[in-house]
């Protein structure tokens, strides 16, 4: 029930996904997520990074937001294309 991130990663999506499974296993007691970071570290500037790319994410889509499960196999490929 309760989750430490010690070393994070520049993808805040891959601690995001460390901190579902804890939930998803059946989990009945309430989770604690705890992050240690230490000041004027790589890590903290990780984290920063982590906050900047979240913030983005979230100014371009929002929750909810059904547009890309709408996209065809074209439209991604031509977001790819240069």
């Amino acid at each position: 029930d309760t989750v430490i991130h010690f070393d994070p990663w520049w993808n805040p999506a891959v601690e995001d996904q460390a901190t579902d499974r804890a939930y998803r296993i059946g989990q009945e007691n309430s989770v604690q997520v705890m992050k240690l970071i230490t000041k004027g570290t790589i890590e903290e500037k990780i984290q920063n990074l982590q906050q900047k790319k979240r913030h983005l994410i979230n100014s371009v889509i929002e929750s909810g937001e059904k547009f890309i499960s709408k996209m065809t196999e074209e439209d991604i490929k031509e977001l790819f294309s240069i």
